[in-house]
This record gives structure tokens, sequence and C-alpha cells, in this order.
């Protein structure tokens, strides 16, 4: 990897300047002026409007009538560093992508606003008139062109201008320089004021915190951040269908992995055999994870969020992998099975896996308009409760278990069934109770399906034949006019079915 580089000065300087002084980078006033001049001109913008454009209107016009005559701040972030001076790969804020519809890498530090105007006057007529405050290319004349590596065209190709931007989102555009004065026009005790969204990005909020001065902002940019999470809650046409490339990538990356099982059983540490499989599918095919993947085998199966996946892959186990792609739209797919390492269950894991699939059969059942969002919790738990009371496991009945004072069952499965999916995993994450746990179902909504059952091998309250086996099934689930539709039911999910489609991968 290339260095960001300047040159050694014979003066102490103070320990932060010092991580770039490994060798030396040219600064001579005859370099800037030959690296500067001699360049072609830049080939015609090829970019159009996004699909997603029309779609992210009708988005910014729905939470402009939320906050009338409030000037709302919506940053995209900035670069986070991994070590030094490397920085991790660029994901904008999930309430940004939403609004503005530029996912993928797209566009460190940019930050859109809506800024309040007379009501029907705004854009589609709402009260707000939305601007996106980016740093547009520099020009080759510039030192940034050759020397900025992060920002810079010679480091990281050619930033898209302000012309680029406004075409290609339909919102208007404006130099990130102008934001501070933007953002303060009008404020005061008696005028503007201004919510932006928590902890996106430290220094657009520090900027604000300084623009404004009052003791409610806090709280008005909780109620932001809760607003954008609604918004969320029931998917519009271009989500969705972002939502079924997302799960239909992801089946295909299960597909690779169980075709990669013989390397990983062959391997010391099997289980990264599989997340590197599916880790490599995910950048080719898509933007990249949506989340870290869980690639446990065994014993690891019964950690809930196991992502060292660092153990072997053991004929005769099971391994559990949920993983999920991110497309380049930033909406994720979110997919667990539990496969038999070697295509074939045994009677014990064949009877806990049977289980498990009737809890999440059973919440299928209850996912429908009308419902409550925790009715699909209780629908998979009250299964859950009844089959581990026919295993004995229970000190009460499956009635007296279920009961809230009681909840003996969670023991073996202590997470919730079901969580809003979209551009985030776990999305919708801020908005509030009435509306997630005590919201009613309603169709466009896409949630995950995914109880589990999970048996620690030191836990003395099970079978010997129990322990050490862990098992989830997760499916993507939108709720549709009559019912729901399982977005991942091409992913076998039945026992007999898992088995024959491993076989024909394997080529058994």
């Amino acid at each position: 990897m290339s260095e960001d580089l300047t040159p050694e000065t014979p003066t102490e300087q103070p320990l932060a300047d010092r991580g770039s002084n490994r060798s030396q980078r040219p600064s001579s006033p005859e370099f800037v002026r030959f690296i500067t001049s001699g360049w072609g001109e830049r080939a015609s913008s090829t970019l159009e409007r996004s699909p997603a454009a029309d779609h992210t209107s009708a988005r910014r016009s729905a939470l402009s009538a939320q906050f009338p005559g409030e000037r709302l701040v919506v940053p995209a972030g900035t670069f986070k560093q991994r070590s030094n001076d490397t920085d991790y790969r660029f994901r904008p804020h999930s309430a940004f992508a939403h609004l503005t519809g530029l996912g993928s890498e797209q566009e460190p530090d940019a930050v859109l606003v809506l800024h309040p105007v007379e009501d029907g006057s705004g854009d589609d007529g709402s009260g707000h008139h939305a601007v996106l405050y980016i740093r547009p290319l520099a020009g080759r004349d510039t030192e940034e062109f050759f020397s900025d590596a992060r920002y810079g065209e010679f480091w990281v190709g050619a930033r898209p201008t302000l012309e680029d931007l406004e075409t290609l989102t339909g919102v208007s555009t404006a130099h990130l320089d102008d934001l501070r004065d933007a953002l303060a026009k009008d404020v005061g005790v008696d005028g503007v004021q201004v919510r932006v969204v928590p902890e996106a990005d430290a220094a657009i909020e520090e900027l604000v915190e300084e623009i404004r001065a009052t003791e409610a902002a806090g709280e008005r940019d909780e109620r932001l951040a809760e607003a954008l999470s609604e918004l969320r809650l029931v998917k519009d046409a271009h989500e969705i269908e972002q939502m079924r490339l997302a799960v239909d990538t992801t089946i295909d990356g299960f597909e690779k992995i169980v075709r990669a099982l013989p390397q990983a059983v062959a391997h010391r540490r099997g289980e990264r055999v599989i997340e590197g499989t599916f880790i490599g599918h995910a950048r080719v095919e898509g933007n990249a994870v949506g989340y870290e993947t869980i690639a446990a085998s065994g014993e690891h199966a019964t950690t809930l969020h196991w992502t060292d996946n660092d153990g072997q892959v053991r004929a005769g186990e099971l391994v559990l992998v949920d993983a999920g792609v991110e497309v380049d739209s930033l909406y994720t797919a979110d997919i667990t099975r539990t496969l038999p390492v070697d295509g074939r269950f045994t009677e014990v894991q064949r009877r806990i896996y049977q289980a498990v699939l009737d809890a999440a059969d059973a919440a299928f059942v209850a996912a429908v308009p009308g419902a409550r969002f925790r009715d699909v919790h209780a629908a998979a738990m009250k299964v859950i409760a009844e089959r581990l009371a026919e295993w004995g496991l229970l000190p009460v009945t499956a009635e007296e278990a279920l009961l809230p004072e009681n909840q003996h069952h969670r023991r073996w499965m202590v997470h919730g069934t079901s969580h809003h999916l979209g551009l985030d995993v776990h999305d919708c994450a801020q908005a509030r109770a009435e509306l997630y746990l005590d919201g009613i179902l309603e169709p466009g909504m896409v949630f995950t399906i995914e109880p589990g059952l999970y048996f620690k091998s030191d836990d003395l309250l099970v079978p010997e034949e129990f322990r050490g086996i862990g098992v989830r099934i997760e499916d993507d689930v939108l709720v549709t006019s009559d019912g729901n539709e399982n977005l991942s039911a091409a992913l076998p999910r039945e026992p007999d079915a898992v088995e024959a489609w491993m076989a024909g991968l394997l080529g058994r």
C-alpha cells in the first residue's frame, strides 16, 4: 500500500506529526509546476439520474412534514481511522444514504441539509429545500490533486463535481466550504432551530453546537434520529427491490460456502475458510458484508455472535453460518443456515433443527398485516417452550414458562426472534417502542425471523447428546397485503431439502 509521505525536517516535531515521516515527497516549486501542467481535458461525465432519486425525494418530503420551519442536518460522516495513517473503507451514515440514494463509498464528509422555506414552496411542494454540501473534485492546479492521500485525485481517483452529484441525486449541491454560513443563517432564540443527526459526524455536531445555544438541543437531535429510523419502518418499491437483490446475492454466497466445506474441513481454521469465501463473494458481487460474518462450528455455534471464526470445522458437527451481502446501495440481507458439515444430520441434530424450524414456521404464520411485531416473537417462543417441555428440560409446564415472570425456556434462546432489516442489519433501531416492538405490521415492512436453540457443552440441565449443539434458522420476510413473503425461501430450510441441496453442490 502506498504511503502519504512528507519530507523530513531538521527541527523537532510534535509526536502527532511524525507518523508520515518515513520518506520524502517532492515539494519543490519546479515539481509543483511540472505535476500541475500538461494534462488533457477530463472526459465528459456519464452519470445519469439514479433510479433511487424519485424515491428519495418522497422520503425527504415525508421527513419535512414532521419538522416544519426547522433546519435538518444529516451528515454522511467521515473516514474512521483503522491504524496509524490508514482508514477503514468509508460507508455513509444510513440516514444520509436513505435520503440521498448515495451508497457504496459515497460521499465522505458530505452533509445533506433540509433548509426550511415557506410551506408548499419547497422541493416537491414540501416545506424544505434540500442542499447537498460536498467536497467537490479539485482542479489539477491544486495541491490537493497530488498530495492529499484522503481526497487527492492522484491517490483515490477523481471525485464527482457539484454538477455530477446534482445529476445523480436530483438534489441541489453546494461546496462544503459554504456549510457553516448556510447552517448559521437566521439561527437565534426566535429564529430557525437546527437539528443534527447525533453520532454521525463529530465535527458537524460540534459546528452545529457552536451555531446554536439552546438547552433542548440534544433532545431535538434525538427526535430527528428517531424520525429518520421510523421513516424506514415501511420500505418503498425501490428499497424492496434492493432487499431482493441483497437476499439473492447472499443466497449465491451460501452456495459457495457449501462448495468450500471440504476445504474448510481440511484447514486448521476452517471457520475462516467459510468466512473468507463469503467475504470474497460479497466484495465481488456487492459492496461488502452487511455485518461481521458468523461461521460457528460445533460448540462455537452456542455463542450467539461468534465472529472470531478461528476454529476447526469437523465432519459430524453442525456449522452455523449467519451472513449477509450489503449491495452497492447499502441494503443488506441477514440469513442464517445451520448445516451438517458432512451433508447429513444425525438423529439428535435433526430433532433440534426441526424444533427450531417449527418455531420459525409459527412465526411466519403470525407475521401478517394487523398483527403486532411482538406477536411474531411470541409465536416462536410458544413452540420453543412446548418442545423443551416435551424433552423434559423445563422445571415447569410450557404454559408456566411462557409467563412474563418465569421465562425458563429463554435459557436456551436468549435473543429475540425478529428485527427490522434494511440499510442497517438492525434497521430502524432508534424508532419508538410503540412503533417497533408494539408496532402494527404493515405491507412493506421487512424483518428477520430467526429462532434458535443453543445447548452449551457444559450445560448440565440438558442431555449429554444435546451439549455443544447450536441451531439457528434465519430468513428475511416481507409483509404483503395478504400475508408475507419469505424473501430467502430459495435457500433450503427443511432438513431433507438441506441435505439434498448440499449433496447436489458437493457432487454426492
